[in-house]
């Protein structure tokens, strides 16, 4: 299934019906009075959170949802029907913005939520209700509301507890497989990675956390360069980002220090926010680097790196292809998530991630 993280899409609700203006006929009662009934409600518009949608595929294509309108009112005080109400399913994640206001209309955060996106229009009411002692054949009535009505903008946002950042060909994708049962397509060329994907990261029993994946940063993506910025919003809901960093490239005009401060910057440039959380430095490919040299070329990158950006947080050094140094990553990870503030139970309800893991 094709990953659309963007839609827009135009919501009407239903119109309520009009009230009648009937009045009350049998035999041998000449003067019955009103009988005119209300209108029905219009039809509401509902969207609600299903962990078993992981795209907004449906909405690319179908993008008008009009409510029922409300039955008109009859005679012998009959009311009219209300609208049929429709419910729309949404992935878990998603942030649903008017497009006119930009007003944050739902976040859809936890599986189940429901929230009323648009509000059919009241009924009209019949001539039943305007009778007095002074008007005792009213001919008035009030016609149905209408529904609310609005363009909106959906935003998919991945919901994830750690998330990967760093070069196209870092090892992101090779990592999560490495730790996870996700298999994101791997190969040596550049942009393998073309939409987020999610793994579910098993520390132990009853203890795990879930990673995102998503495309690589390259210098210049704060401008419009490469396809990074436009997945990072996935990381937004993240509460630790791992930096990959090639310590090992294979372009001898590359250098490894002078790459990872690009991407701090092109994140700071991009938002700060999301360049504020905490960030943990992965130092990869590990095993291109002789055994007897490794420690040494760890050392002046951190050297190098701690003076170019003042960087003072953990680092490990993995080699992602065939797990070395994987196992304390993990478990560091875990506890570092335990202290934090745990996410709702309604978001833990399922271990399984909220995007398809890629097949190869």
């Amino acid at each position: 299934m094709k990953f659309i993280d963007e839609a827009k899409i135009h919501v009407k609700a239903g119109d309520g019906g009009n009230g009648a203006v009937t009045f009350r006929r049998e035999k041998y009662i000449p003067l019955g009075g009103p009988d005119g009934g209300d209108g029905g409600r219009g039809g509401s518009i509902y969207v609600v959170a299903d962990r078993n949608i992981n795209t907004l595929v449906d909405y690319r294509y179908t993008r008008k949802f009009v409510g029922q309108r409300g039955e008109n009112g009859r005679g012998a005080d009959c009311y009219g029907s209300g609208g049929e109400d429709i419910i729309l399913h949404m992935p878990v994640g998603t942030i649903i913005t008017d497009a006119n206001t930009d007003q944050v209309i739902a976040d859809l955060d936890h599986h189940d939520k429901k929230v009323l996106l648009s509000k059919g229009g009241k009924g009209g009411l019949g001539n039943l209700h305007f009778k007095s002692s002074v008007n005792r054949s009213p001919r008035q009535n009030t016609k149905g509301e209408l529904g609310e009505e609005f363009d909106l903008k959906l935003e998919l946002r991945v919901l994830a507890d750690v998330g990967l950042l760093g070069l196209p060909n870092a090892g992101k994708s090779t990592l999560i497989r490495a730790i996870s049962a996700a298999r994101p397509k791997v190969a040596d060329y550049p942009f393998t990675t073309l939409h987020p994907n999610l793994g579910v990261v098993r520390v132990d029993t009853n203890r795990s956390f879930v990673m995102a994946d998503v495309p690589g940063l390259i210098e210049g993506a704060a401008d419009g360069a490469g396809l990074g910025i436009r997945f990072l919003k996935h990381l937004q809901r993240t509460r630790i980002l791992l930096h990959l960093v090639d310590i090992a490239p294979i372009d001898p005009d590359s250098d490894p220090v002078r790459d990872a401060k690009a991407i701090v910057g092109e994140l700071i440039k991009h938002d700060p926010e999301l360049a504020n959380k905490p960030r943990w430095l992965v130092l990869n490919k590990l095993d291109l680097i002789p055994e007897e040299d490794r420690e040494a070329a760890v050392k002046n990158f951190l050297k190098a790196y701690k003076k170019a950006t003042k960087y003072d947080g953990p680092y490990f050094p993995i080699a992602a292809i065939s797990g070395e140094g994987t196992k304390p990553l993990i478990y560091a990870i875990q506890e570092a998530l335990e202290k934090m503030n745990p996410r709702p139970e309604s978001d833990l309800e399922s271990d399984e991630p909220s995007l398809p893991e890629e097949r190869e």
